[in-house]
């Protein structure tokens, strides 16, 4: 079975695509995608990759599930396409940059221009049925995206790991601490924000730092 994805990542995870968790679930993906309105949209399943190549991964953030309502998943954790209207949680991300890096807040929540710098906005799972969120939680991509942060971890140096809520610091225990710096804080979706979670973490001049320090360009927020 071919997967259409980055061929940088296509080496890395060509084992993967080969195991039967991984063809079953495709076929679940596809069947669904027939039946029911599912996100994002089929072409943009793997954007994460295709915008990160494996190659050029230098950050890494860790989201859940894609956004379920109409037009806002395009396969980009936190990210949505130009023209939508920036979600809570994201709106909290930009604020915190503001506070962080004097940075304005942008009009824009597409996020494509952090992939292209070598964020990999990679969610635990990669597809939804729409207005359901979590439908296609346990059917095979929380292993297939637990593989993409072991190898990651396993063939890389000096990455940045965000992990936000205890979702992602879960997700996050496969890192190598000693190769890799791990940064962890509350969820930025306002429940967590507003207790005083998220706010206030830094973690954007401290990846930035991090990554000037091992002579790699810094992410430009």
């Amino acid at each position: 079975m071919k997967v259409k994805i980055e061929p940088s990542w296509e080496v890395a995870l060509q084992d993967e695509f080969e195991k039967d968790y991984f063809k079953q679930l495709i076929h679940f993906v596809k069947e669904e995608y027939k039946i029911h309105s599912c996100y994002p949209p089929g072409k943009q399943l793997f954007s994460a990759f295709d915008h990160t190549p494996f190659t050029k991964v230098k950050l890494v953030i860790i989201g859940q599930d894609p956004y379920h309502g109409p037009g806002q998943a395009h396969g980009l954790c936190f990210s949505v396409p130009e023209g939508i209207s920036p979600p809570p949680s994201l709106i909290n991300i930009f604020k915190e940059i503001e506070s962080d890096l004097q940075i304005p807040v942008p009009q824009s929540g597409n996020l494509e221009r952090w992939a292209d710098q070598g964020v990999l906005l990679l969610n635990a799972t990669l597809t939804v049925r729409a207005h359901q969120a979590g439908s296609h939680q346990n059917k095979g991509w929380e292993t297939f995206t637990d593989r993409v942060i072991s190898i990651l971890s396993e063939n890389k140096e000096g990455l940045v790991f965000l992990l936000w809520g205890g979702y992602a610091k879960k997700k996050g225990a496969m890192i190598d601490r000693e190769r890799h710096l791990v940064l962890t804080s509350g969820h930025p979706s306002p429940l967590s924000a507003n207790r005083g979670l998220w706010f206030g973490n830094r973690h954007f001049s401290i990846a930035n730092d991090y990554l000037l320090e091992r002579n790699k360009k810094m992410i430009q927020w």
